[in-house]
């Protein structure tokens, strides 16, 4: 039986099966770490620059183990990669197949119920003049006839942004469960019921840790029991997490609740007992939408989160009032069993009782509470600052082996930050350097005469230097904003100078982020403008990205009232917020950032880092250090020559056979 050894080494399967396969030892490393710990059930957390390979350093262990292994991943088409491609190579490679189940959130799968026209939600017959037209309804009729997963990315031609999905897939509010009529040919239950039968199941973060949520409480056993859970792209964890121990509750859902009761009522004229409780329904239905009509009224004029201090003399006694008036409504729609739409709204009307109740109760010293006003109404939420103890829990409820990786865990070659959010004590780390030749493939540009940050002329003056080496790179470019003001600004910038015409711009939010991406590699030279998204998960190889341009350091904004009130907490309880939560947040983001960059050992270019604090303040050597090895300068005659010469040297490299 092969070992590790062999199936990473020199003529090993993985080399023989897979033309593109490169021997490292450093994934092998890593894939031996990985085993051990499926081996023995414990946590463990690995740091893998990006080029080791990572993926199949922990499929082949995972493969090998003959556990029931859950793979997590942070995106859809990551994981639609794992199951279509990744897995397919690796089981090939070593003569091992497997039971393997893609299991994605339920707005990805088609509802039958919902395109048969049992909402009424549909444009059902089509309009006469669309009759014949090959529509993205139509398209999904058609498939519908013949699909046996139900998930809506086999639609030829479907886009992610399209406003279909939204009428063809259910959501938690709109589910009847089993009192569905479709609920036997449901592609959900059928997704979720191969999950359970499958030896390696390919989920996503938030599908998991709402899952380990439902456990928790005793009523989730969605993905069976497993014996080990492998988390990719794992730094989004600790903020998701955050967010599934929080709370949020809009006037809008409330209002959405409101109106389908109203609509299953009103109709209705029932005598005796029934009549009776329809008209408690509808007094109490009525006492709720009052009280949401006076938390608006007072809200009304306000803009930007208000912290829970600010918002409370305004609206705290309604929101002590509209709690129990919710869990009034639960009650009384729990009687209507016979009725299966009415009754099924029970569970949202639940929901959005227990999120207030959750809200209204939070201590000041266990999280920040804000309000967000809105053009018609507002979100009341809610985020606990320590999530460690309880997450730390749900994993020892689970005597499995939980492996986090990513390509940026680590502050230096600190881990404490990471594992101390999530509670992982002790557990065993592994940090793995990417094998890129950082000082030959690239330059760090760090330019000293920039305005500061907070100084009005920093913006037009990165976009002069950004359009500078845009013009020397050809093209090529992201441009990295930490706000979407910035952002906006910036493309107002670039536009009203009539900034090389030549090359395409392409600025987040005026198309879907997928299909930025698709015209981004497509073209080959364009300009991408983008914020958070684009700092983390992009990965675009060869010519097409040879430029990565950084407004200014990642901190997060300390106007932010969640911001705010984490730093407040960290000061209270003895800590130093810069040092314990703002500087490694920080650091992992502008390491998220520079890693869009260099994707494989075929790529050139510039990372423009255009924050001066970097050299004049303290933590700047603190937040280099934490990069890369690429060559730095601070001359922009240097990162203009490196940039005329890449482009053709790439070109030069991906021609070859």
């Amino acid at each position: 039986m092969l070992d590790l050894d062999d199936i990473f080494g020199a003529h090993g399967p993985l080399e023989r099966s897979l033309p593109d396969f490169t021997v490292r030892e450093p994934q092998r490393r890593m894939a031996e770490r990985v085993a051990v710990a499926i081996a023995r059930r414990e946590p463990l957390v690995v740091e893998a620059g990006t080029g080791t390979g990572k993926t199949f350093a922990y499929l082949v262990p995972a493969l090998l183990s003959g556990a029931r292994v859950l793979i997590s991943t942070g995106t859809r088409a990551l994981q639609d990669q794992l199951y279509a491609k990744d897995l397919p190579l690796v089981t090939r490679a070593l003569g091992r197949p497997a039971t393997v189940a893609l299991l994605k959130g339920r707005s990805n799968y088609l509802c039958r119920y919902r395109l048969s026209g049992g909402e009424a939600t549909l444009p059902l017959p089509l309009p006469a003049d669309a009759a014949g037209a090959d529509t993205p309804l139509e398209r999904i009729r058609r498939w519908a006839h013949t699909t046996r997963s139900g998930d809506l990315a086999e639609v030829p031609g479907l886009k992610d942004g399209d406003p279909v999905w939204a009428e063809v897939t259910s959501t938690r509010d709109n589910c009847l469960g089993q009192r569905c009529p479709q609920f036997s040919r449901c592609h959900v239950g059928a997704a979720r019921r191969a999950a359970l039968e499958a030896d390696l199941v390919i989920v996503n973060h938030h599908l998991l840790l709402a899952d380990l949520a439902l456990k928790e409480d005793g009523f989730g056993d969605l993905l069976g029991a497993a014996d080990a859970v492998i988390l990719d792209e794992a730094h989004q964890i600790p903020d998701l997490a955050t967010q599934l121990f929080g709370a949020e509750v809009g006037s809008r859902r409330i209002e959405t609740l409101l109106a389908e009761i109203e609509s299953r009522v009103t109709p209705r004229r029932a005598g005796g007992d029934e009549g009776v409780e329809l008209r408690r329904l509808g007094e109490t239905a009525r006492a709720v939408r009052e009280c949401l009509g006076r938390m608006i009224h007072a809200l009304a004029g306000r803009s930007g989160r208000l912290e829970w201090e600010e918002a409370e003399p305004v609206i705290g006694g309604e929101v002590g009032r509209l709690g129990p008036q919710l869990a009034r409504l639960t009650e009384q729609l729990r009687r209507f069993e016979a009725d299966a739409p009415l009754a099924a709204l029970a569970e949202r009307a639940e929901e959005l009782a227990a999120g207030l109740g959750r809200i209204a109760a939070l201590e000041a010293l266990e999280g920040a509470r804000s309000v967000q006003p809105g053009r018609r109404g507002f979100t009341l939420s809610m985020m606990p600052f320590d999530i460690a103890p309880r997450f730390q829990a749900m994993l020892s409820a689970r005597a499995c082996a939980w492996i986090f990786t990513s390509a940026t865990l680590s502050f230096g070659a600190d881990f404490s930050h990471f594992t101390g959010r999530l509670g992982l004590g002790d557990c065993g780390t592994l940090k793995i350097d990417s094998p890129f030749d950082f000082a030959r493939q690239s330059r760090l540009y760090l330019p000293q005469d920039l305005p500061a940050p907070s100084e009005p002329a920093h913006l037009p003056a990165v976009m002069v230097l950004a359009r500078t080496l845009i013009e020397a790179a050809g093209g090529g470019a992201f441009v990295l904003f930490t706000s979407h003001r910035s952002l906006a600004q910036a493309a107002a910038l670039w536009r009203s100078a009539g900034a090389l015409p030549h090359l395409r711009l392409l600025v987040q939010g005026e198309a879907p982020r997928e299909r930025l991406l698709e015209q981004f590699r497509a073209d080959g030279n364009a300009v991408l403008f983008g914020t958070a998204s684009f700092w983390e998960g992009v990965d675009v190889k060869g010519a097409a990205l040879r430029l990565v341009v950084i407004e200014k350091l990642p901190f997060a904004s300390p106007e932010d009232p969640l911001v705010r009130a984490r730093i407040q907490y960290l000061e209270r309880s003895g800590g130093n917020a810069f040092r314990d939560y703002q500087l490694p947040e920080a650091a992992l983001a502008l390491k998220q950032g520079v890693g869009r960059l260099i994707r494989s050992e075929a790529d050139f270019g510039v990372v423009a880092l255009c924050d001066p604090r970097v050299g004049t303040r303290g933590y700047g050597k603190v937040l280099l250090s934490a990069l890369p090895p690429m060559t730095r300068t601070h001359r922009l005659v240097e990162a203009v020559a490196f940039l005329s010469a890449c482009a053709p040297e790439i070109e030069t490299r991906e021609a070859l056979p």
